[in-house]
Parts: structure tokens; C-alpha cells; sequence
């Protein structure tokens, strides 16, 4: 818990070639994401602030913003894209993919609440259910 803390608020990828569709739990979701982004933006907000005070920048407050909001967000929106790309190929190549009971923010299975991986589907293929049926009228 404490590591993957570190990951997030030191902004290390270390887990990113760990995360895989083949993971029981995922290390990146969306949870993860927004959660690392908002302790940085509060740990960054803290230290600029502290900075302002003590070196007197009041001039240069917009680009002081400017550095924490992109200091913040940036390694958020690569985590995302990461996120998003391994979803993708999660929900072309599994059979939970195409379940209209999948969540894929947080790679669930919205009845039973349990981790969807490449190997483990939840359940067993009995709760399937498509998520898109496409009906053809004849007229």
C-alpha cells in the first residue's frame, strides 16, 4: 500500500509494465488515476503556496498556477491513455469485454463486483449478456 502510494505521488511508473489485462487486480484504473492527480495537486498547491510566501512571487502567480496544474495533470493524462489503450484491447479480446454487465473503469463485473481479467471471468460465461443487439426491421 505505502509502495504504491509512492508510485503515485512521486510519479513513477514502475507499475505500468506490470499492468497487464492478465492482473486479478488492476494497478492503474480510473480511481487511481484521479486519486494521484488530486494529491498532487494538494502537495504542489501546499509547496507553491509556501514558496510565494517565503520568496514573495506574487508576480509571477499565473505562471506558478500554470506549472502545478501541468505538473499535476500531465502524468494523469499518461496514466489515462495507458488506462484506456489496455481497456480497449480488454474489451476487443475478452468475452467480459463484450458483457453489457462490464464496467470498464474499474474493469468490474457490475453484478457480482469482482475484478475482470484476460484469464478470470466472474462468471463463468452464465450471466452473459451482449451489449448491443442490433434488430433489423423489415419494411
Amino acid at each position: 500500500m505505502i509502495d504504491r502510494l509512492m508510485d503515485i505521488i512521486l510519479v513513477r511508473y514502475t507499475k505500468q509494465g506490470e499492468d497487464n489485462n492478465y492482473n486479478r487486480i488492476p494497478h492503474i484504473t480510473t480511481g487511481t488515476i484521479v486519486f494521484g492527480a488530486l494529491i498532487r495537486l494538494f502537495l504542489l498547491t501546499l509547496i507553491t503556496w509556501a514558496a510565494v510566501q517565503l520568496l514573495e512571487l506574487y508576480d509571477h502567480w499565473l505562471l506558478l498556477f500554470s506549472i502545478v496544474m501541468f505538473t499535476s495533470f500531465y502524468p494523469a493524462y499518461r496514466q489515462w491513455e495507458h488506462f484506456s489503450a489496455r481497456v480497449e484491447v480488454m474489451e476487443e479480446t475478452t468475452l467480459c469485454g463484450s458483457c453489457k454487465h462490464f464496467e470498464s473503469s474499474g474493469q468490474l463485473c457490475r453484478p457480482l463486483d469482482e475484478h475482470v481479467s484476460a484469464d478470470h471471468i466472474p462468471c463463468e460465461g452464465l450471466s452473459w449478456e451482449p451489449k448491443f443487439v442490433e434488430i433489423k426491421e423489415n419494411s
